[in-house]
């Protein structure tokens, strides 16, 4: 259950009157103080959020070289896979783009 849906069902408690005033106020305290299930992203989105285009390895873009630095993999691996994929019906040149434009510069 998301943060939204258990403050929603507090509020619903509190319009009944099964909370008081004050213990809706101590248990939203509570929910909002530890964060809920929103407050710490996977960490999955974690590591794709500190993904950033290098200004210091780059060739292009910097997109190799910021994926090697998020992923620890040397930035010739990653243009050799990228290489590989254009030869691969251009797959490649597309990831290349998405990459090149969604992903912030250092």
């Amino acid at each position: 259950m998301s943060l939204a849906d258990e403050l929603i069902k507090l509020e619903q408690l509190r319009e009944r009157g099964t909370l008081k005033p004050e213990e809706f106020d101590r248990v939203k305290a509570q929910l909002l103080d530890s964060g809920g299930p929103l407050a710490q992203p996977p960490p999955l989105v974690q590591s794709l959020n500190r993904v950033r285009r290098s200004s210091g390895d780059r060739w292009i873009a910097g997109v190799c070289g910021g994926l090697a630095v998020a992923t620890g993999v040397d930035s010739w691996v990653w243009r050799l896979l990228m290489v590989a994929l254009v030869f691969a019906g251009g797959l490649g040149v597309a990831i290349y783009a998405l990459l090149w434009i969604f992903v912030p510069a250092e």
